[in-house]
């Protein structure tokens, strides 16, 4: 009896049927698959850019190398509309190469200073290139960079800071260069609005960044540099790179400088604006004069040597400077003030400077006739510098300042002296009785224009007489005439010739006899009619004389 109900229950239960287990085997099939492809992607990624030029969602790729690592899904706004977010898949195992320092750009067509990059994109598009980086802190977000990276992740070298003044032409990516060689690049360039400068962050790569000390200068470069100043025409040349864009150049300028201990990574320098900027950079220890100039200061700049018989000793600081200041009641009130410095690390050659004994030194110069005087450098450009020099029948030597400045005693060069010279001879041209010399030559030249005239018309009967036909027959005539005298004299030379000889001789003879008695009609005309000799007169004599 108690087995029948269980047998009914066993009745009433279904089979399962085979049929079912092809759906199931789907289904386990379907979830394997998924899980498969889910642990077969990559991380997913958020990209932010400043606009999404050349970037399509389902399309654009993400390569490192020039192989695909990744695919742009979604490409989006940003909640203030003011960027772009870009969603992108990563491929598995591109896990390892996010990091805080993976770097990422847009490779697209470029015209730069280091020439056309990216051509290829032309017909492939844009794509967006990844730079693993180093790091060991994961990241999923990441800014793309306007710009190609300078530097690749992980380079080895020395980060260093320039600090500048605006109006360099230096921009990043340029190149930094070593006596014309390419040591590093220009990584990073920013305006500091606070202080109104510029800051340039520089990556020297190895094993060059052992040519950098504390005594290392920084300068920017333009290719080809020309100058024309004071001591002449300078052409200066760098690298084919440079001419094109610029850059920057380090070394120490100054052969006679100590190299120096080896910079720091963060270490900070000073961009001058040149190389002589830079060169005068290294004197860091100097003595401040005042010129107070009576000449003119035309041709005289800023950098101008100061030179001390040749050898540079210093440099033009101002010009002018202070020029509304209250100037020494000893001086001219009109004189121009101009603002030098006395570098004496010039011409020590790396000693120990002691600024107190120099001063001292010069003080003693002064009174021994050192003076300043400017001198013309450059006869093309009239560029000026400062000439010290040793002058006699100086007035003696006070010490005055200008603004709390020591006065440097000057004098007046010799171009000023020949201006004086100038300057005389015109007034004394000026006094000379000009309007009378002019008339005198006025008349001299009409009388000149006149005798000219009766000269041409002189020379016009000439040649009127030379032109006439029976002038020309003369030669023939006179040819005649001498040829008949010649016939004349050859009948002479007979018996004729004899006989003509005899009667000179006679009259001769006659002309001999006769010349006493020229001589004494020439001395008395009257001889031929009183005697030639008076008698001598009678002498009185008294009654007893006798004869």
């Amino acid at each position: 009896m108690s087995s029948t109900p269980s047998r009914a229950v066993h009745e009433r239960l279904p089979r399962l049927s085979p049929v079912w287990l092809i759906p199931l085997a789907a289904l386990l099939i379907g979830l394997w698959l998924a899980f498969d492809h889910l642990a077969g992607q990559g991380p997913m990624i958020t990209l932010k850019l400043q606009d999404a030029e050349g970037i399509e969602a389902g399309k654009t790729p993400i390569k490192t190398r020039s192989v695909q690592v990744g695919t742009v899904e979604t490409v989006t706004l940003s909640e203030d509309l003011r960027h772009t977010l870009v969603t992108a898949r990563m491929q598995d195992g591109a896990d390892r190469m996010l990091n805080e320092d993976t770097r990422f750009w847009v490779v697209k067509p470029r015209i730069g200073r280091e020439g056309i990059s990216g051509l290829g994109t032309v017909l492939s598009g844009a794509y967006i290139e990844l730079l693993p980086g180093d790091g060991n802190e994961k990241k999923r977000r990441f800014t793309v960079e306007e710009q190609p990276p300078v530097t690749e992740a992980g380079a080895r070298g020395l980060y260093l800071t320039l600090h500048s003044e605006p109006g360099n032409s230096v921009t990043t990516g340029d190149p930094v260069t070593f006596r014309n060689l390419t040591v590093g690049r220009v990584v990073d360039t920013e305006f500091i609005a606070e202080d109104r400068s510029i800051e340039h962050r520089i990556f020297i790569e190895k094993p060059y960044d052992v040519l950098v000390s504390d005594t290392t200068r920084f300068w920017s470069v333009s290719g080809v540099g020309f100058q024309l100043d004071s001591q002449g025409f300078r052409v200066n040349l760098q690298s084919l790179e440079t001419l094109l864009g610029g850059g920057i150049a380090f070394g120490v300028p100054d052969d006679t400088m100590p190299a120096g201990s080896p910079a720091k990574e963060g270490d900070e320098y000073t961009l001058y604006a040149d190389q002589e900027a830079a060169r005068r950079g290294l004197f860091d220890q100097y003595l401040e004069y005042v010129l107070l100039v009576e000449d003119t200061v035309r041709g005289l700049s800023r950098g101008a040597p100061v030179e001390y018989r040749g050898v540079r000793m210093g440099t033009v600081e101002q010009v002018p400077w202070k020029f509304t200041g209250e100037q020494p009641d000893s001086l001219s009130r009109f004189s121009i003030p101009v603002l030098i410095r006395v570098e004496p690390q010039r011409i020590t050659q790396g000693s120990e400077v002691l600024l107190d004994d120099w001063r001292e030194r010069l003080e003693r110069m002064f009174g021994n006739g050192l003076r300043a005087s400017l001198k013309s450098g450059n006869l093309l450009t009239g560029a000026l510098f400062v000439d010290l020099n040793f002058h006699r029948d100086v007035p003696a030597y006070e010490p005055t300042r200008f603004e709390s400045v020591p006065v440097f005693p000057t004098t007046s060069n010799g171009l000023a002296q020949i201006e004086n010279q100038i300057s005389g001879l015109l007034d004394t041209l000026n006094s000379l009785p000009l309007r009378d010399i002019a008339e005198g030559l006025d008349r001299n030249l009409a009388a000149s224009e006149a005798t000219l005239k009766e000269i041409s018309a002189t020379a016009q009967r000439l040649e009127a007489l030379l032109g006439d036909p029976r002038t020309r027959q003369l030669p023939g005539q006179l040819n005649d005439t001498l040829a008949s005298l010649e016939r004349t004299l050859d009948g002479l030379s007979g018996a004729d010739g004899q006989q003509l000889s005899d009667t000179l001789e006679r009259l001769e003879q006659v002309l001999r006899d006769a010349e006493p008695l020229l001589r004494t009609l020439r001395e008395k005309p009257n001889a031929l009619i009183f005697s030639r000799e008076p008698p001598e007169d009678p002498l009185p004599r008294a009654r007893d004389e006798q004869p």
